[in-house]
């Protein structure tokens, strides 16, 4: 591993003239951190970690991580309190200073409030995630996977457009803006600057799994009175070719989440039936789960557009043109048009408007020549800010047993078909479109004067809907450029970033917290 930026020793050194290092360096230093393959580890519905062992040898390469990042930013763990939250997650608190903010020194003492940038509105948590996805190891077949480099080699070359990129896994899901986060923070603390008011940084470390880090620190937070005025975690990105029509770069930033529903659909057979492969029932108990799938693809949710996207498409309004942006611009009188108009511009469009229902694992017979009593779909949900988990499943539950059943109940197959919420959380209620979301417009204008900011409901879930209970403005954001073929790599294959999309994402943070 080379040594990287603030000195010789890796420790601080004198900061660049404009607080942001060269692009080079950030990359060699993400690349270092994409080095320590950070997989959680798994855990079963109870929430316990399956493997205690595996455990073990999972906290390792987190230690590691925790390591370098004090290294390298030492200024941010000096000044900061520190909190474990869950497994090997931090909560780093930096003190406030209340006096920026009072009124006895006039001019000069507001010029040093606005100083303060997004914390003059209170307590806030900007968040972002240590660990990643698996993907294959320097020991397995990763170019049989479709990698161009070793996912976790944290390789610093080229990318497909020429720009230096640091290739790997966790360069956008969510090394990247944790790295651009952390320099901000830094540079600014070696500068002088400090919070007006308490700055949070909430660094999860099962995110990918069951956050159970972020809700030890909500819960922490909660104890000790803190209601954030602002959150900011991962969610939207500045993206390239995001929606039809539009030419410029979009700071898609999430003002809303989706709920996310982990549902069980099953269909059992009358266990006193046969069960050998030679002697196959008419219908089986397999092939009955295989049509109730089938149907919940025929059969989508209804579509709804909702009051954050016809902000989205009023903001849209005047980069597009023809028929599009006319209709986008009177979107506010036009939903049932558009519900019918954009599920056929595409997938992303599709989840825009509606719940998304997926089969993700399935479960049959244990072995090749029995017959499985019992056939089991996980069915992975995401519920629109427009329904309800039990709105959302109940729809689940009739074309489940409409296609098992039909119509009128089949009489002697035996089988019987259910359907159970595994896991379940709310979509959360949209954020106000006022000063924080002024302060993140801003931010984005100094760090990527050609994008356009807009607000979306953000179709994944991420660690921050453990933080509404606490806080009314809770916005999704990582302050990284990405083309549509990055975003397919998240959670895909060959995830990069580009270096200049660091160097932006550091100017970002330091324009929220210090504009």
């Amino acid at each position: 591993m080379s040594r990287v930026g603030r000195g010789a020793d890796g420790g601080a050194g004198a900061p660049p003239a404009d607080g942001v290092r060269p692009a080079a360096e950030l990359a060699e230093l993400l690349a270092a951190m994409v080095r320590e393959e950070t997989v959680a580890p798994e855990v079963g519905t109870d929430g316990d970690v399956v493997d205690d062992a595996a455990a073990d040898a999972a906290d390792a390469p987190f230690r590691r991580l925790h390591a370098l990042l004090r290294r390298h930013y030492p200024a941010v763990f000096a000044t900061a309190g520190v909190d474990a939250v869950g497994r090997n997650g931090l909560l780093l608190r930096l003190p406030g200073d209340p006096g920026r903010a009072e009124d006895e020194n006039g001019a000069e003492n507001a010029a040093r409030a606005a100083a303060g940038g997004v914390t003059v509105l209170g307590p806030c948590v900007l968040m972002a995630h240590q660990d990643v996805v698996p993907a294959p190891g320097a020991d397995e077949d990763w170019a049989g996977a479709g990698w161009t480099h070793p996912p976790f080699a944290g390789v610093v070359a080229p990318g497909p457009d020429g720009e230096l990129t640091v290739h790997g896994r966790g360069t956008l899901d969510d090394k990247g803006a944790l790295l651009v986060l952390l320099e901000a923070v830094e540079s600014l603390l070696v500068s002088g600057w400090r919070p007006v008011n308490d700055l949070h940084l909430l660094l999860g470390a099962d995110e990918e799994r069951t956050g159970t880090c972020a809700q030890a620190a909500a819960h922490l937070l909660r104890e000790r009175g803190v209601s954030p005025a602002f959150v900011l975690d991962e969610g939207g990105a500045v993206a390239v070719d995001a929606f039809p029509g539009v030419r410029e770069p979009m700071a898609v930033v999430g003002v809303a989440e989706k709920g996310l529903t982990t549902l069980e659909v099953s269909v059992e057979a009358d266990p006193r039936r046969a069960g050998h492969a030679s002697t196959p029932p008419r219908r089986s108990a397999t092939a009955a789960l295989g049509g109730a799938v089938a149907a919940l693809e025929r059969h989508p949710h209804p579509a709804v557009v909702d009051d954050v996207t016809v902000s989205l498409l009023e903001s849209l309004a005047p980069h597009l043109s023809g028929p599009l942006a006319a209709v986008a611009g009177r979107a506010g009188s036009l939903r049932g048009v558009l519900a019918r108009l954009l599920p056929r511009l595409g997938g992303e469009m599709a989840a825009l408007v509606r719940t998304t229902t997926t089969a993700t694992q399935l479960v049959g017979s244990a072995a090749p020549n029995v017959i499985a009593a019992r056939a089991v779909a996980v069915v992975n949900m995401r519920v629109a800010t427009s329904s309800t988990v039990a709105r959302a499943t109940a729809h689940v539950d009739r074309v489940v047993q409409l296609a098992v059943h039909g119509r009128r109940r089949r009489a002697g197959d035996g089988l019987t078909a259910r359907v159970r919420v595994v896991a379940a959380s709310e979509p959360s209620p949209p954020a106000p479109m006022d000063a924080g979301w002024d302060r993140i417009v801003r931010a984005v204008e100094s760090s990527y004067p050609d994008a356009v900011a807009v607000p979306y409901t953000m179709l994944a879930a991420s660690d921050s809907r453990f933080l509404v209970p606490i806080s009314e403005r809770v916005y999704r954001f990582a302050p990284l450029r990405m083309t549509a073929r990055q975003r397919a790599g998240i959670h895909g294959v060959d995830e990069n970033v580009g270096a200049d999309a660091l160097v932006r994402g550091v100017r970002f943070y330091r324009a929220l917290l210090a504009p």
